[in-house]
């Protein structure tokens, strides 16, 4: 194919596609002459009956069996975008700056996650909370199955700790909603132009005098779906308007695969509110310290850690249980 890299983006992603392939043929080889290699050790054994070839095959054994659980672990993602970067988004629920805090408090959360993993995160938009903490904010995600790994924490997080707000160190429960979108190619959703309301304003605020004289933030509404995208990070408006079409095109797909989901669900009989009271996972930093997900029953003592970014436990029990296999192991 002479014409191949005249698409640098599609020919890369073609290219990591393959590489993944290549990598995971490698794999399989290598186990294959991993067992036939222990199944020589064992039949010598037995031939010599010399038991003490024991320890030979067991090590080999116990290294297949690892690289088995990886590649089992693997099947989780299946989907058509797990290998796809991620749009993730942080919304404060009812309860002013204690639900603002807890909002930065995941996105932190998040961070960390993103760093720990050598990945890379990039703020698209975001709005500051009152007195503390943000309102909502979306960061971009990039690397490897970031999207298989972060479809783990859609749904409403619940927090439960002594105010640092308040003088009397009162009791607080406060929520937020994190949504979760693919990074989609603009060839896979196609937007009419007629369909868009776009509208420039200043990158520090919506108005007031915290506009600035050149409107470079941009504000897109998808008019059928009255789906409204906001980007103000980049320096000029053209980049954010690029940005912003690329989440809105995640939303639109976001919006398709729920409405699938749905359909099948209504389908098996089965309905699940999207109320704020169907937490997918509890944060107790009093009178306790727990983390519980409710969707799978996975638990840690270490609620520190989780919001210091250690969430690989939290985020494997769900996806293991997303092919039916949970080990309900806690910490």
């Amino acid at each position: 194919m002479p014409d191949f890299w005249n698409n640098q983006i599609e020919a890369k992603k073609t290219m990591r596609v393959i590489s993944r392939l290549q990598e995971t043929i490698t794999t399989w080889r290598n186990l294959e002459e991993q067992s036939e290699t222990i199944l020589e050790l064992v039949e010598l054994a037995k031939k010599e009956r010399d038991v003490s070839l024991q320890d030979n095959f067991t090590d080999e054994l116990d290294l297949i069996t690892s690289q088995l659980s990886k590649l089992e672990f693997d099947l989780v993602f299946s989907g058509k975008y797990d290998e796809h970067n991620a749009f993730l988004a942080i919304h404060a629920g009812a309860g002013g700056t204690e639900s603002q805090d807890w909002a930065n408090m995941l996105l932190r959360m998040y961070v960390r996650w993103v760093e720990r993993n050598g990945l890379t995160a990039q703020i698209v938009d975001s709005s500051p909370g009152d007195e503390a903490g943000i309102k909502s904010v979306v960061i971009k995600m990039e690397g490897d199955r970031v999207y298989g790994y972060m479809k783990a924490e859609r749904g409403v997080h619940r927090l439960v700790r002594q105010s640092p707000f308040d003088a009397n160190h009162s009791r607080h429960t406060s929520f937020a909603l994190v949504e979760v979108l693919p990074e989609v190619d603009e060839v896979e959703v196609i937007i009419n132009a007629d369909d868009l309301k776009i509208d420039a304003y200043g990158a520090g605020g919506h108005g007031g005098q915290s506009v600035q004289r050149n409107a470079t933030a941009i504000r897109l509404t998808h008019i059928p779906t009255n789906i409204v995208v906001t980007c103000q990070n980049e320096r000029s408006q053209l980049q954010n308007k690029e940005l912003a079409m690329t989440v809105l095109r995640s939303r639109l797909v976001e919006l398709e695969l729920k409405r699938r989901t749905e359909e099948q669900n209504r389908l098996r009989g089965e309905h699940i509110s999207a109320g704020w009271g169907n937490q997918i996972r509890s944060y107790v930093l009093h009178p306790y310290k727990l983390v519980k997900d409710h969707r799978t029953g996975y638990e840690s003592t270490n609620p520190d850690g989780i919001l210091d970014g250690e969430i690989k436990p939290l985020l494997e029990a769900y996806l293991l249980s997303s092919i039916g296999k949970v080990d309900g192991k806690s910490e």
